[in-house]
């Protein structure tokens, strides 16, 4: 060989070899939920985990212990530390064949925020915006941001940020999640780090992961939405773009002529990875990069759009935070559920209600399911807005569970009265609570929102007092009455509470067919 040509083409094989070496040694990288000014799970072995170059030794420090790893062949890498204090702020070290520093990391306790719309509701359209934004300088209290994100398969990483909260952070935040946490901070005195992770308008099913859909049956409706819709989405494709070119032909022809564009412009269809009702597009986008970060536990303000399918949500959700539990792997942590609020013209109570029963597989959701809780707001929704902007009785009452159900404090009163049982007596029915909280009281001087029923199942309006610790309830047309219902209904008018100030949990005592129970399959004929 020419040693000219050689010494020539020596760089150029040296750059060549160098920029391959230096792809093989990938920089090790911190999962994307570590950040500044991030808050870890306090009291717990807290996972803290990344990629790096396969076999990359790699150590994690904070506020003096090390722990130290490999990563694996696949380049993943996971450490736990051992159980810190709540306090701070700490700086965080996660060291391989390159370091990365987080500093402002505090250690407290770490709140999911999820669900749709009501969670999303932002603190800037709450009530009395301007002086809580104004007000809302706690720097125990940091906002963790997970961006709208779909995906047909799990991802490992989002786009998150961490922030302090601050009157100039604090205004796009879920306002549900944020009067919790604050509620909690005050009472608590530890750092709180909230997690917005929401989508407005989206169905449970697309926050619960795909292989727990597939191995139930009764799942087979959402699996097949979601199915056919991606095997539908070429065809409507197709038409959106002839469409959209008849429409833009149409308004170039207007616009020469000088008239207005012809209505608006057909919308593209969302793709399959893209529609954010489709079974699993959540979990996988906004869920699945948070797991395995330590947490405390999740509050969870969802349901009008599965309303239409309450009974079945009566087992979609508890399945839903199964599937969540497992994923995590820290037990059996709290899950804590908003019941939906009033909203809607009211039906008469022969056709049912739809919103009562979704309220209904809640409240079985909140007895069944181990370490799960509700929050009633029966009484500060809006009839007519599905978003009713009281969202600080929402999340004070949700830090109220918390405060008993989590944090140990059984003095704090955290339900309105819940039904417990019922005697017949002549031609009225006697009705006993759990959750006295001092005793029964009607808000604004009578009590409402009671109906009653014979064996016929139709029910009426009915006059309710309150004896001692008990209500009772009748109506001159029922004779002998069988059945009572309080709060069945979109929008009722519910004045029955405890002295604590919170409203009774709707319920009924009968079990008759609902207007979103399935008809029961018809066997094949032979």
């Amino acid at each position: 060989m020419n040693r000219r040509r050689f010494l020539t083409a020596a760089p150029a094989v040296a750059a060549l070899l160098a920029l391959s070496i230096s792809a093989a040694r990938a920089d090790v990288r911190p999962a994307s939920v570590f950040a500044d000014h991030m808050v870890l799970q306090r009291e717990m072995r807290t996972p803290v985990w990344g990629t790096a170059t396969p076999g990359e030794a790699v150590t994690v420090s904070i506020a003096g212990q090390t722990q130290r790893t490999r990563a694996g062949e696949d380049g993943k890498w996971l450490v736990r530390l051992t159980p810190l204090k709540a306090g701070g702020p700490h700086e965080l070290t996660v060291a391989g064949n390159n370091s990365v520093r987080y500093t402002d990391v505090l250690v407290g306790d770490v709140w999911i925020c999820s669900g749709q719309s009501n969670m999303a509701w932002a603190v800037r359209s709450s009530d009395n915006a301007q002086q809580e934004i104004a007000a809302a300088n706690y720097p125990n209290i940091r906002l963790m941001f997970v961006p709208n994100t779909t995906s047909s398969r799990p991802r490992e990483t989002a786009a998150a940020r961490w922030a302090v909260c601050t009157p100039e952070t604090v205004p796009p935040f879920s306002a549900v999640g944020y009067f919790f946490g604050r509620h909690l901070n005050q009472k608590l005195n530890v750092p709180i780090g909230l997690v917005h992770t929401n989508w407005g308008g989206t169905r449970a099913e697309a926050w619960t992961p795909d292989a727990y859909l597939r191995a139930d049956p009764d799942y087979a409706t959402f699996l097949k939405g979601s199915d056919e819709y991606a095997q539908n989405y070429p065809a409507a494709l197709a038409r959106f773009e002839e469409a959209q070119k008849k429409w833009q032909e149409a308004a170039d022809k207007a616009k020469a002529e000088g008239k207005p564009a012809p209505g608006d412009a057909p919308r593209r269809p969302a793709a399959p990875d893209r529609n954010p009702n489709l079974g699993s597009v959540l979990y996988n986008g906004m869920i699945h990069p948070l797991v395995p970060m330590g947490i405390k536990g999740a509050i969870w303000y969802q349901g009008e759009s599965n309303a239409g399918q309450a009974y079945n949500y009566r087992k979609l959700l508890p399945t839903m935070i199964r599937s969540w539990r497992d994923a995590w792997g820290q037990g059996d942590f709290p899950f804590l559920i908003v019941q939906l609020a009033n909203y809607g013209p009211d039906a008469p109570d022969a056709k049912g209600s739809a919103w009562a029963e979704l309220r209904e597989a809640q409240t079985m959701t909140a007895e069944q399911v181990r370490n799960a809780g509700q929050a009633v707001t029966i009484d500060i929704g809006n009839p007519k807005d599905i978003h009713p902007t009281n969202k600080q009785d929402v999340g004070k009452r949700l830090a109220l569970i918390a405060e008993n159900r989590v944090y140990g404090d059984k003095a704090v009163v955290y339900s309105g009265p819940a039904y417990k049982a019922m005697k017949a007596e002549g031609g009225a029915v006697r009705l006993s609570f759990d959750h006295l909280g001092g005793g029964l009281e009607a808000k604004g001087g009578a009590l409402s929102g009671f109906t009653i029923a014979g064996e016929d199942q139709k029910f009426v309006p009915a006059e309710a007092t309150i004896e001692g610790d008990t209500v009772v309830v009748k109506a001159a047309s029922v004779a002998r009455p069988v059945a009572v219902r309080y709060g069945w209904a979109n929008s009722p008018v519910c004045t029955l509470y405890n002295k604590a100030g919170l409203p009774a949990v709707p319920f009924r005592t009968d079990n008759w067919p609902g207007v979103t129970q399935p008809a029961p399959a018809v066997a094949a004929q032979k």
